[in-house]
C-alpha cells in the first residue's frame, strides 16, 4: 500500500526509521527489534543506507522484510548523490522488483572517501529532480516522501528560501513530507505555516528522535543543523554522565514535545529508533493515550 492512501483514513499516523546495520549479528538483532515494533501496529516502517548508497541492497532486504514478514508498508530510502540517472533507474526498478511501493527521495551527503563529490551532467543536484525522475519514468507505482527542514537546511539557513524549495519537491510529485528532528515546537509550526501559505497541503509528519546520549546527539546536531535548545541542555547537561537519567528525562522530554505537537493538529509522528526497541515503545504507548 502507498502510504499517501492511509492518510484520508487516518488523521494520526505513526512510523519509524531503522538503518542497515554492519554485522551479522547486529542484522538478526535489528529483525528482532522490528518484530517487537511491529506488535505496536506502525502504520509505516522506513530503512535508510549509507552515504553515496553504501548499503542499499540491505535497505531493500529490510523494507521487503517489513513488508512480507509483518504486513507493515516500507518506505525505502533513495539518495541521488554520487549515482548516475541510468543507475538511479535501475535501482527504482530492482526496488520495484522487490515490492517496494514507497520511496524517502532524497539528496542524500557524499561519502566520506568522495567529500567533494559534485553532480555533472548526467547526476541530479536536487531531490526535487529524483521526485520529478521517479514520477516520469514510473508514474504513480511509487509513493513518494521527501524530507522536510523546520529550521531550514545545513546548505540552506534562508527559512522562507527552504520552504520554497519544499513547495518545488511537491510540485514535482512528491506525496507528503517527514521532517528532521527538531526540539522547539513552534519551530515546526512556523514551517508547517511557510509552507501552507506557498500552497503545500500536503501531509507534514514531525520527526522525533528521543535523546538517549547527550553528547551522542550534540556531535549530531552539529553535523545535521538541528539546534540543542536552551531548555534542552537545561535538562541534559546536568546529568549527561548518568546514562540512566538521561534515559529517563528522554522520555519524558520526547512525551511532552509529542503532546504538545498533537495539541498544535501535528498529524502523528515519525520516530529514529536508532534501531532499538526502547525508549520509543514507552513514549509510543504513552503519547496514544493523549
Amino acid at each position: 500500500m502507498k502510504i499517501k492512501n492511509l492518510f484520508p483514513k487516518k488523521s494520526l499516523t505513526y512510523s519509524f526509521e531503522f538503518f542497515p546495520p554492519k554485522t551479522p549479528e547486529s542484522y538478526q538483532k535489528l529483525l528482532s527489534t522490528i518484530a517487537q515494533l511491529a506488535e505496536l501496529k506502525p502504520d509505516f516502517m522506513t530503512c535508510t543506507y549509507g552515504a553515496g548508497g553504501g548499503s542499499r541492497d540491505k535497505t531493500l532486504e529490510i523494507v521487503e522484510h517489513i513488508q512480507k514478514q509483518h504486513h507493515i508498508p516500507g518506505v525505502a530510502h533513495l539518495t541521488c548523490v554520487c549515482h548516475t540517472k541510468d543507475e538511479i533507474k535501475n535501482i527504482l526498478e530492482e526496488m520495484k522488483r522487490h515490492g517496494i511501493e514507497n520511496i524517502l527521495a532524497l539528496r542524500g551527503d557524499p561519502p566520506k572517501d568522495q567529500p567533494n563529490w559534485t553532480p555533472g551532467p548526467e547526476n541530479f543536484q536536487y531531490s526535487s529532480e529524483l521526485c520529478a525522475f521517479i514520477r516520469r519514468h514510473f508514474g504513480d507505482h511509487f509513493g513518494i516522501a521527501v524530507a522536510g527542514f523546520p529550521e531550514g537546511h545545513v546548505l540552506c539557513r534562508d527559512r522562507e528560501l527552504d520552504a520554497k524549495y519544499l513547495k518545488t519537491k511537491m510540485d514535482s510529485g512528491a506525496d507528503f513530507v517527514i521532517t528532521q528532528l527538531f526540539f522547539d515546537n513552534q519551530d515546526y509550526a512556523s514551517y508547517v505555516s511557510r509552507l501552507r501559505r506557498l500552497g503545500v497541503t500536503a501531509r507534514v509528519i514531525p520527526g522525533i528522535l528521543p535523546i538517549t546520549d547527550y553528547q551522542g546527539l550534540i556531535k549530531f546536531c552539529n553535523m545535521c543543523g538541528a539546534t540543542v535548545t536552551d531548555g534542552v541542555k537545561k535538562i541534559f547537561e546536568p546529568i549527561q554522565a548518568d546514562k540512566e537519567k538521561v534515559h529517563e528525562e528522554g522520555i519524558q522530554f520526547a512525551i511532552r514535545q509529542c503532546q504538545e505537537l498533537l495539541k498544535m493538529g501535528a498529524p502523528g509522528f515519525h520516530f529514529y529508533c536508532l534501531n532499538k526497541y526502547e525508549p520509543v515503545t514507552t513514549i509510543l504507548k504513552e503519547v496514544r493515550k493523549s
